[in-house]
């Protein structure tokens, strides 16, 4: 499975994060940065600009993980929130 970006922003990083294994973290430029873990592969680097819905990675089991998922956080104003809060 392919890894989509929420929304458009900036890459923040892209590469090996301890326990969420190979991450992309996106920097929206309204206080929301969003994290992706746990990925097989990385296509985007740090400094790229991303647009909604654009493919950023593939779902994978790296890091500390026990099968092939995704984990995704969302970070506002430096602070970890629920995702659930922002699906529509």
């Amino acid at each position: 499975a392919l890894i989509h970006a929420a929304d458009g922003g900036t890459v923040l990083y892209s590469g090996w994060n301890g326990g969420l294994g190979y991450c992309v973290k996106i920097d929206h430029g309204n206080g929301f940065i969003t994290w992706y873990g746990h990925n097989s592969d990385l296509y985007v680097s740090v400094g790229d600009h991303v647009y909604k819905g654009q493919t950023i990675a593939a779902m994978g089991s790296t890091g500390i993980s026990s099968v092939s998922h995704f984990d995704s956080r969302i970070q506002r104003n430096g602070t970890i929130v629920d995702p659930l809060n922002y699906l529509p």
